[in-house]
């Protein structure tokens, strides 16, 4: 197909400018993009999942990879923001992203058969190769200490990874049960990174094992990326009995294999998506777990069984109402369906043992969890006790960082909540030389926020070792021919499409710690990704008589607009206009005339008033960045 189209070239993007002729903000540009807005790393997700709809999945796989270190990880677990933001939630519901990048990356990503050196070519660089590449020391080997090692590697450095742990991944390994990331998927993109040259050094303590002024010493630059590996729990009586437990510990020794006894009863306590993680973990579990794998592996399986014969009770107390969770609603959801019990508005009080064990919970009614600023401020009512039987507690009531290997006087300023203060543009610390992201400098968070963490700070350590800074971002306005319906909105009517269900195991099956989703396959895939609205792509609405082509409020936009988010409104009834600070627009405000008025959060960019408007006065243009747009090329047929 070929379409005729106009090109003209944005400002840089750290230049937030306007666009010039065009008269358009890059700042608007970027934020109507809300998918790729929300992403941390900026993932181009509206281009990949209409790539994956036209069946290009090299293409849409370039897409998911190029800007994240872990997208086989996050098509399997991501906390999806996107999707939260996603526009279609406002028709329907959002377009299932992350389903969609795990059918991309199970085709094309670490986990196919794809072999590295091809992985490597669709790789976001984000400089070149230093001429005079520095050594840097990574303290932890999470997703922000990964990514960071991943970055710097790409970009010429020498990089060591110092890991307490037996195991590399963080919370990713420790923390997620295996039920939803294979630990396979995990090691595969871990086995990238080490391929790419990074050292890791694993059972390697700092502050045990090496000092963590002797890696300052001997190294250009250090990445502190530790995390929260500390549970926190409340000040409960009862709380130091046997069978109290909190999620950090319980999580890690189910995942790598460590004795944990847990009994037939387990009360888990938390509103989040770790205490669905904890609460399904229990379920599955139920018994012992030792350090030997493969007898680790034979009592999980035990442990499976005798909790369907011995009916395993896992009740969930959460403070909040089910409305007010923080966990995600697939969480509950599935939670449901494994039998676990939730109790709403529930509060520990107490914890009540006999021969120094667990045998019961207190619990009190919760009246209000926020108080009327929306701030967090549980308040109890008073003779509301009730008791809830059990032999196991598991706190997910939050997490803590350790510090304790950075000695008294390391120069890292530390926040009142315990976490390494930085610069939040740099992640530069108090301390000239070493910085901190993820979790270690802002508490707990979602894995992508912590890649995106590592990112960022690796070009920090790139610009301190070698006085470079970030090229700028080039971006291109693409207007499209309206008329016609040979052009790339004439697709149908994908703006009906229902969200496909993600298919998952079911029945007993689900109690084991197989992976729960199965992911779609190609026609669900592709039918999903058919049910982006392309947000990249806007109306514009120019009447300029110098081009022939003047509104003459024929009013055939505002008839034939499916959504009704386009309307024309006599001047004299518009109070404000929220970009009316031109000297033009408070003119052509203060004059008379006629408003052309669109709610952006509706259009679903079917280009039916551009293909309407007799003056050609609407078109259809298209935002990219320039080094995607070969790839968004094929998604918008635009040739």
């Amino acid at each position: 197909m070929s379409y005729k189209a106009e090109q003209a070239h944005l400002p840089a993007l750290p230049s937030r400018a306007s666009c010039g002729e065009q008269r358009r903000s890059l700042q608007w540009l970027e934020t109507n993009f809300p998918c790729r807005a929300a992403c941390p790393v900026g993932t181009n997700a509206g281009g990949y999942v209409t790539l994956i709809a036209r069946g290009m999945y090299r293409e849409a796989y370039h897409l998911a990879r190029s800007p994240n270190p872990f997208a086989s990880v996050c098509g399997r677990i991501c906390a999806h923001p996107c999707e939260v933001a996603c526009r279609r939630g406002h028709i329907d519901a959002p377009v299932s992203i992350r389903a969609l990048k795990r059918f991309v990356t199970e085709r094309q990503g670490v986990e196919s058969a794809a072999n590295f050196e091809e992985i490597l070519e669709i790789v976001e660089r984000p400089r070149p190769v230093a001429k005079k590449p520095g050594k840097v020391a990574i303290i932890g080997a999470g997703p922000a200490g990964l990514a960071c090692a991943h970055d710097l590697r790409l970009m010429g450095h020498q990089v060591t990874i110092y890991e307490s742990s037996t195991v590399a991944g963080g919370m990713m390994r420790l923390g997620i049960p295996e039920y939803r990331l294979p630990r396979e998927v995990l090691q595969a993109e871990i086995e990238f990174i080490r391929w790419l040259g990074v050292d890791i050094r694993y059972g390697c303590k700092v502050g045990r094992d090496i000092d963590f002024e002797e890696l300052c010493r001997t190294h250009d630059a250090v990445f502190i990326g530790t995390g929260c590996g500390r549970g926190r729990r409340p000040p409960v009586e009862g709380g130091d009995l046997e069978g109290v437990l909190d999620a950090v510990h319980f999580l890690a020794a189910v995942n790598i294999g460590e004795s944990v006894e847990i009994g037939q009863h387990v009360v888990t306590v938390g509103g989040g998506n770790v205490a669905f993680d904890v609460a399904r973990t229990a379920r599955r579990f139920g018994g012992t777990s030792t350090p030997d794998e493969p007898h680790h592996n034979l009592v999980v399986d035990a442990a499976v069984v005798a909790g369907r014969l011995l009916h395993k009770q896992v009740t969930l107390l959460a403070l909040e109402s089910e409305e007010e969770m923080p966990a995600d609603p697939e969480e509950i959801v599935e939670a449901s369906q494994e039998r676990v019990v939730v109790q709403h508005r529930r509060a520990i009080k107490e914890i009540r043992g006999k021969n120094g064990r667990v045998e019961s919970v207190i619990t009190l009614d919760v009246a209000r969890v926020f108080d009327e600023q929306g701030r967090f401020a549980p308040e109890m009512i008073p003779g509301t006790e009730r008791e809830v039987p059990c032999d196991s507690v598991i706190f997910a009531t939050g997490q803590i960082a350790d510090l304790s290997y950075l000695g008294e006087n390391s120069g890292i300023k530390l926040s009142p909540r315990h976490t390494v203060e930085v610069d939040r543009t740099t992640l530069a610390t108090s301390r000239k030389g070493v910085y901190a992201g993820g979790d270690t400098a802002f508490g707990p968070r979602i894995v992508i926020e912590a890649v995106a963490d590592g990112r960022r700070a690796a070009r920090s350590i790139d610009t301190q070792l070698t006085g470079r800074n970030d090229e700028p971002v080039e971006h291109l306005l693409y207007r499209f021919q309206a008329h016609g319906y040979d052009h790339p909105f004439a697709r149908g009517d994908y703006e009906l499409l229902d969200r496909g269900r993600v298919p998952m195991i079911e029945g007993e099956e689900r109690l084991t710690f197989r992976a729960v989703e199965i992911g779609y396959d190609e026609g669900q895939a592709r039918r999903e990704g058919a049910r982006c609205l392309h947000c990249w792509i806007n109306t514009e609405f120019d009447s300029l008589l110098i081009e022939g082509s003047q509104c003459i409020q024929c009013r055939g936009c505002v008839d034939v607009c499916p959504e009704g988010c386009i309307d024309l409104l006599d001047m004299t009834r518009v109070s404000m206009v929220p970009t009316a600070k031109s000297t033009e627009l408070q003119t052509l405000i203060s004059g008379a005339g006629v408003a052309l008025i669109k709610d952006e959060t509706r259009c679903i960019r079917c280009g039916l008033c551009a293909r309407r408007c007799p003056v050609n006065c609407i078109r259809m243009e298209g935002f990219y960045r320039t080094d995607e747009f070969p790839l968004l090329n094929l998604a918008d047929h635009v040739v």
